[in-house]
C-alpha cells in the first residue's frame, strides 16, 4: 500500500513539474514576441510598419538601457532589464537597477496627502497656508477670492508657476525647499499667477509646496515620512526619496545620459524637490503602487487608502488629471522626465494589468514602442500609435510657407523647402525639424507626428502654432 502512495505522489510531482515547464515556456514565448514586436509610434498611411528587436532598437536610438515590469492579476508576471546601466563601468541593467522616476514621484507622494486627509489632519479644500509653518505662499490679487488648496495642487489647478525642475549637479549648493520656492535655486519662485481653480497648468512647484506642507505637519524629513507611511507599506522597501542618493545605493543606480550619449554631470542629478521629481526606484518596485491602487479600484475594498479616496483620486478633472495620477478612458498613471532619465507607469481600469518602463536617457522614445508591443500582446485598449497621412504638394505650392517667423521671448525661426516637405530652423537652438504636409494648413513633425499648424489671412500664411508655441511671420 505504501508503494502505491509513493507512486501516486511521484506522478503528482511530475504532473506539477510538467505544468510549470509549460507555463514557463508560454511566458518565454510571450516575452519573445514583445521583445521582437516593437513598432514605431509614428505610422504613415501607406508605409509598411516595421517590427524592431528591443536590443537592436536601443542601439539604433542611442539609448543605453531600459527596464520593464509587468503586473498581471496582482502579481509581477515578468520583469527584465536590457542594455547598460553604466557604459563606462560596463554594468548591465538588471531588475535591481534603480532609476529616477521623475514626475511619477507625484502620484506616489500624493498617497501621503490623501492619508493625511483621511486622518483628519488636513482638508483637501482648505488653504495650504493653514498647514504651512516654516514658509507661507504669498497672497496676491489672484488669491483674493480663491485659495491654493491641496486638492488644486494635486490636480494642477492651483494657478502656480514652475512646471518642472532641472535638478542639481554633484558639488552644487543644494537649496532648502523654502529657498526653492522663493526662487533662490535654479528655477523661478513658485507663486500664484492666475486665480486658483480657473484652469489647468502643470506645476511641479505646487507639489513642492505640498512636500513642505507635509514636513511642516509631521516634523520629520520627507524621505522618512514617505518611507514609513507609503513606500514600506507598499512593499517598496528598496526605493527612496532621499536626495542626494545615499552612497549605499550607488552601485545599483543607473547612470543618466543625455540624448547625445554623454553622461549627466555626476552620473545623476539631485532633486531637493522630492515630491515632484525625486523618487529612486525600479520598475518592479514602482509597479507596487499600481498593484495597490488597482486592487482598491477594482475590488472596491479599502487598502492603504480608502476605496472612496481612490475613486476620488482617479476621477478625471481638468485636462484629464486626477488627484495625483493622470486619468484617461481606459487607464491611469503618470510619465516621468528627470535629467538623463525617462519613465512611464500605466495601469488599466478594466483589466488587472499594469506596466512600468524606465530608461536612463533623455531620449525616451523606445518606451512608447515597447508599449505598443505590450498592449498588442495583452490585447489592451487605450494605447495607440500616431497615425498620419501625407498629401503631395509641389515645391511651388510649398513656397507660401517659406520665410522668417518670430516667437516672442525666444527668437526667430526660418522655414525652407526640403525634400517632400519643409525644414523648420530655429536660431535659438541647435537642430531643425523636418515637417510633412497632411492638409493645406497642417504639417507634422516627421520624427514624432506632432502637429504644426499654419495660420492664414487672405490666403497668405501669417504664422504657425506648434504645441504651446505661437509664431508670427515677419518676412
Amino acid at each position: 500500500m505504501k508503494s502505491i502512495y509513493t507512486l501516486l505522489f511521484l506522478i503528482f510531482l511530475i504532473s506539477c513539474q510538467s505544468k510549470t515547464e509549460e507555463t514557463d515556456e508560454l511566458l518565454e514565448a510571450r516575452i519573445s514576441r514583445i521583445e521582437n514586436g516593437l513598432q514605431p509610434n509614428l505610422q504613415i498611411e501607406g508605409d509598411s510598419i516595421p517590427n524592431y528587436n528591443i536590443n537592436d532598437r536601443l542601439k539604433e536610438l542611442g539609448i543605453p538601457g531600459v527596464s520593464i515590469a509587468i503586473l498581471n492579476d496582482g502579481k509581477i508576471e515578468w520583469a527584465k532589464g536590457y542594455g547598460m546601466a553604466d557604459s563606462t563601468e560596463n554594468r548591465l541593467v538588471s531588475t535591481e537597477t534603480m532609476f529616477l522616476a521623475g514626475s511619477i514621484s507625484k502620484p506616489v507622494a500624493a498617497i501621503r496627502a490623501h492619508q493625511l486627509a483621511e486622518e483628519g489632519k488636513i482638508h483637501l479644500d482648505s488653504n495650504v497656508n493653514t498647514y504651512l509653518t516654516s514658509w507661507k505662499l504669498p497672497d496676491n490679487d489672484y488669491t483674493t477670492n480663491e485659495k491654493v488648496t491641496t486638492r488644486r495642487i494635486l490636480n494642477h489647478t492651483a494657478g502656480l508657476t514652475v512646471w518642472g525642475f532641472p535638478g542639481y549637479d554633484k558639488g552644487d549648493t543644494i537649496p532648502t525647499v523654502p529657498e526653492v520656492l522663493d526662487g533662490k535655486g535654479n528655477t523661478d519662485s513658485v507663486r500664484v499667477y492666475k486665480e486658483p481653480g480657473e484652469s489647468w497648468m502643470y506645476s511641479g512647484g505646487g507639489y513642492t509646496i505640498m512636500q513642505l506642507m507635509i514636513t511642516d505637519l509631521e516634523g520629520k524629513s520627507f524621505p522618512e515620512i514617505m518611507q514609513t507611511n507609503v513606500l514600506d507599506p507598499l512593499g517598496m522597501t528598496k526605493s527612496t526619496f532621499e536626495n542626494p542618493l545615499p552612497e549605499n545605493y550607488h552601485s545599483i543606480a543607473a547612470t543618466g545620459y543625455r540624448a547625445d550619449g554623454k553622461e549627466v554631470e555626476g552620473k545623476w542629478p539631485i532633486y531637493p524637490e522630492m515630491a515632484a521629481a525625486g523618487l529612486w526606484t525600479t520598475p518592479s518596485q514602482l509597479i507596487l503602487w499600481a498593484k495597490e491602487i488597482q486592487k482598491i479600484q477594482q475590488s472596491g475594498e479599502d487598502g492603504l487608502l480608502k476605496a472612496s479616496t481612490v475613486n476620488e483620486m482617479l476621477t478625471p478633472g481638468m485636462n484629464n488629471h486626477g488627484l495625483g495620477p493622470g486619468v484617461s478612458e481606459h487607464t491611469y498613471g503618470h510619465g516621468g522626465a528627470d535629467e538623463g532619465f525617462r519613465a512611464n507607469l500605466v495601469a488599466w481600469k478594466e483589466k488587472p494589468i499594469a506596466v512600468v518602463i524606465m530608461v536612463n536617457s533623455d531620449n525616451g522614445s523606445i518606451m512608447q514602442e515597447i508599449m505598443l508591443s505590450l498592449t498588442k500582446e495583452y490585447d489592451l485598449p487605450g494605447v495607440e500609435p500616431q497615425k498620419r497621412s501625407i498629401i503631395k504638394k509641389t515645391e511651388e505650392q510649398r513656397m507660401v510657407y517659406i520665410g522668417k517667423y518670430t516667437i516672442p521671448e525666444r527668437g526667430e525661426v526660418s522655414i525652407e523647402i526640403k525634400d517632400e516637405g519643409l525644414e523648420v530652423i530655429p536660431d535659438f537652438t541647435d537642430g531643425s525639424l523636418y515637417i510633412l504636409p497632411e492638409t493645406d494648413s497642417t504639417y507634422f513633425d516627421s520624427s514624432n507626428g506632432s502637429y504644426f499648424n499654419f495660420t492664414f489671412e487672405n490666403e497668405k500664411v501669417v504664422g504657425f502654432k506648434f504645441g504651446s508655441i505661437e509664431a508670427n511671420k515677419i518676412e
